[in-house]
């Protein structure tokens, strides 16, 4: 059986070879420290957990959820009055999806003809580049580079390129960079998007993990950043409810219902019980995320604190759960050293290659292990690595 040609521009190569050589040294009784996948390890707050369990009972919530909870709507329409400053019309410019990865996945599909073009930046989030694939569109990449904070230099898209582009891909905080970007760049992106008719997509599924009193903003808070675009936001981070699967797309209204339509064929939306837990998320104390974000932050100190100790200086990121660190100690090949980094000292990373040829250079860090742990991978390091320069 002959697969699709579309399928051909996936390739999970280098997650399937780190997986399996993960699993190999798991049989041989080695204790993985795996720091590769952001998947929160903390549990959702009490009051959250609660609410499945009211709602699971509730025997009207196993019928088809074609519509969404109108609570929802309106829970997260006041989530951005409060915390942007952004007025939403629950009815009109909010979706709720299974998860940002949902919409972030299917949105080409409903704008980009085979053969058009769209901006990606690179290095990226994989499913940014495999929504084109997917559309059978053209991506012309948007390098991100560090003499430019990691944000995308419009000057140097070409005019031509500009024109034709449909969808141009944003996400800041950024994964897997950990690159923030200010209120000056997103004026700049509204600028650009109206001058080229161009429908902005921002990723913003962490812009509540933050550190050092910094505070991310949303691209809606821009003038005019409606007319032009859309931004996707997620409780997977934030509340640790990633295996839940409930995210929004928030924005345009013609693109909002564009993409209600097209995903009105292809599922039935999200499980009511998920639905009644992003609103207990929503509405109810933050407290609980404000110990998230200390732990992250204390995570992040651990690590870089013992890296800096070894010789392996590493950037600071003021938000996201990740660290991007530039390759240590001469290697110049980002599969190599992540490979070398799990045989010799048991410590699952991903390299920068994975998320596109600018990633070169660097392996992306998850903060998804306790600060104990993460100072056994210093340790570790110590023992296995430096010693080795």
């Amino acid at each position: 059986m002959q697969e699709a040609k579309r399928m051909q521009a996936f390739s999970a190569a280098i997650f399937n070879q780190m997986e399996q050589r993960k699993n190999q040294l798991l049989k041989k009784g080695v204790k993985v420290i795996d720091l590769s996948v952001g998947s929160p390890d903390r549990p959702p707050a009490p009051h959250i957990i609660e609410a499945l369990h009211r709602s699971i009972d509730n025997l009207l919530n196993y019928r088809y959820p074609l519509e969404g909870i109108p609570r929802l709507y309106q829970a997260v329409a006041q989530k951005y009055q409060e915390r942007f400053k952004v007025s939403l019309n629950p009815d009109k410019e909010i979706l709720v999806l299974m998860g940002t990865q949902d919409g972030l996945a299917h949105i080409s599909l409903a704008y980009v003809n085979p053969g058009e073009i769209v901006l990606v930046p690179d290095p990226g989030y994989p499913i940014y580049a495999g929504s084109v694939f997917l559309a059978g569109g053209e991506i012309y990449p948007l390098p991100l580079l560090p003499q430019n904070n990691f944000l995308p230099d419009f000057t140097g898209i070409p005019e031509k390129i500009a024109r034709q582009a449909k969808i141009m891909w944003l996400n800041y905080p950024n994964n897997p960079l950990a690159a923030v970007a200010e209120r000056e760049f997103f004026q700049q992106v509204v600028t650009f998007a109206r001058r080229y008719n161009i429908l902005v997509c921002h990723d913003a599924a962490y812009a509540e993990l933050a550190y050092d009193d910094y505070r991310p903003v949303s691209f809606l808070e821009i003038p005019g950043a409606k007319e032009v675009g859309v931004e996707f936001f997620s409780l997977s981070k934030t509340y640790n409810l990633a295996g839940c699967r409930i995210g929004f797309v928030l924005g345009q209204a013609e693109v909002i219902a564009t993409l209600k339509k097209l995903k009105s064929n292809i599922d039935y939306g999200v499980f009511k019980v998920v639905q009644e837990a992003g609103i207990a998320a929503m509405e109810g104390p933050q407290e609980y995320v404000a110990c998230t974000v200390s732990t992250y932050q204390r995570r992040r100190d651990v690590l870089i604190s013992g890296m800096e100790k070894l010789g392996w200086p590493v950037p600071k990121p003021k938000a996201s759960m990740f660290v991007w660190a530039p390759l240590p100690w001469g290697y110049t090949s980002s599969q190599d050293f992540a490979l070398t980094l799990l045989e010799e000292t048991g410590i699952l990373v991903i390299p920068g290659l994975a998320f596109g040829n600018r990633g070169e250079g660097y392996v992306r860090i998850a903060l998804v292990e306790e600060e104990e742990t993460l100072v056994e991978a210093i340790k570790r390091l110590e023992k296995n690595l430096v010693r080795k320069k």
